[in-house]
């Protein structure tokens, strides 16, 4: 049997999630349009992610909401994927809690 595909860190090929955790393709990230260190681009949502370290929870707020989050860092080298919601604060929202934003410019596909 064949390994299970994953999604890798770009910068150094650390695993970070399966295929199988994959849960949608159609995210925008657009945080903090204003700030210094503003994030765009397309991201991929996940139940699960692993070799991360998280960062300090902070509240944000994007597109569809305000959100509790934490920033997720690949543990072997630390660069910044992307984060964990914590919590959301619309109902219609909270399917996203404990779920995990991956920017895809930050990640590869490995099969």
């Amino acid at each position: 049997m064949d390994p299970p595909a994953t999604y890798r860190c770009r910068n150094c090929q650390t695993p970070i999630a399966y295929r199988d955790e994959l849960l949608s393709k159609s995210y925008m990230v657009v945080v903090d349009p204003f700030g210094i260190q503003a994030k765009t681009g397309q991201a991929f949502l996940f139940s699960d992610a692993r070799n991360i370290v998280f960062g300090q929870k902070q509240e944000t707020n994007l597109i569809t909401g305000v959100y509790t989050i934490a920033s997720i860092f690949c543990s072997n080298c630390g660069e910044e994927l992307g984060w964990k919601y914590l919590q959301a604060s619309e109902a219609r929202q909270k399917f996203k809690e404990g779920k995990f934003i991956l920017e895809l410019s930050k990640i590869s596909k490995h099969f």
